[in-house]
């Protein structure tokens, strides 16, 4: 393992602090528990926005605390869930009194520990409410959940769900906006390799020089199968085929596509995935009218990349293009 890293068990506390010295004009660190807030945090009559998750997936969750996307992000260990004793004081801190959105991945442990902290936020006077993101149309079970995981398709929920809560929308709207991403959100992933994480000091799981996980999870879960490596437009075929059938793509359709990288995978690469996706989309008589290319919810260093297509509305779209400043995501 070769890794720019000092002790395995403090990469989450120095990379955060890292992250918080480097983005002082939007952030601040809050430590013991470890949690990231907005820095003009709380901002008064604005629906606050939670979410978080296992360290390993950056620019995922703490790359889009901001103006106009979340307020806050609880990093838990690596590919581990934050616990509800960092998740409820995070809540606490955005509550500008119009109540807090957890935006939440279909995790088992992320799913459990954000329940615990809205009911504890609940007994302290804080509407809670809660949207789970399950985009993942690899498997229906996983070694995490209990249904569809929750994997690219996040960045969608939080910027769009972001702008609607910063134009001022109250907690039921910004929560049913929420929900109509989810809707119609779906993503699914690839593996070229292995990711190391830092305690464990060996690879997730095994794949030959020859071999890829087709359906791979962003913790290396298993995917739908392993084939022998082929040519990039036939692995996009592979995943964009499943996403444009599960979502009932239609001709006429406006949407966004996303091509995430799994955080080892050159941007050249990227945009060659982007390529034959757009044009299976056209294909289908969809109309691609945003895009977004590159690194945003990673594992680690894996190679390996993701196909996510949001189906689009006239106000999607315009909360889409609403502004945002955050380390990760500006406009």
């Amino acid at each position: 393992m070769k890794k720019l890293i000092n002790d395995p068990s403090r990469v989450v506390d120095e990379s955060v602090e890292g992250f918080g010295l480097a983005h002082a004009d939007l952030v601040a660190v809050r430590t013991d528990p470890l949690f990231v807030v907005r820095a003009d945090a709380p901002v008064r009559g604005k629906v606050g926005l939670v979410s978080g998750g296992g360290s390993g997936h950056e620019p995922l969750h703490a790359g889009f605390v901001g103006r106009g996307m979340l307020d806050a992000a609880v990093p838990g260990a690596m590919f581990t869930s934050p616990t509800p004793d960092a998740i409820a004081p995070a809540t606490a801190a955005v509550d500008g009194g119009a109540g807090v959105l957890h935006i939440v991945k279909n995790y088992t442990g992320d799913i459990l520990n954000f329940e615990t902290a809205a009911e504890l936020a609940d007994a302290d006077g804080i509407e809670v409410r809660t949207v789970v993101v399950n985009d993942d149309v690899a498997v229906e079970d996983s070694l995490y959940t209990a249904g569809r995981r929750g994997v690219a398709g996040t960045v969608a929920v939080e910027k769009i769900a972001g702008a609607a809560a910063e134009r001022g929308d109250d907690l039921a709207s910004v929560a049913s906006v929420a929900e109509r991403v989810v809707a119609n959100v779906r993503s699914m992933g690839v593996a070229l390799s292995a990711c190391t994480v830092p305690h464990a000091g060996t690879p997730s799981f095994d794949l030959t020089d020859a071999e890829i996980e087709i359906g791979i999870g962003i913790h290396g879960e298993p995917g739908r199968r392993r084939i022998p490596m082929a040519p990039a437009d036939e692995i996009t075929d592979l995943l964009t085929t499943p996403v444009m059938d599960d979502l009932g793509l239609a001709s006429g359709d406006q949407v966004l596509l996303l091509v995430n990288g799994m955080g080892g995978t050159p941007l050249s690469e990227l945009y060659v995935v982007y390529r034959h996706a757009r044009r299976l989309l056209e294909g289908r008589g969809a109309t691609v009218s945003r895009s977004l290319v590159g690194n945003y919810v990673t594992s680690l260093e894996m190679q390996g990349a993701s196909v996510t297509v949001l189906r689009l509305d006239d106000e999607l779209t315009a909360l889409w293009d609403a502004p945002v400043h955050t380390a990760a995501l500006r406009w």
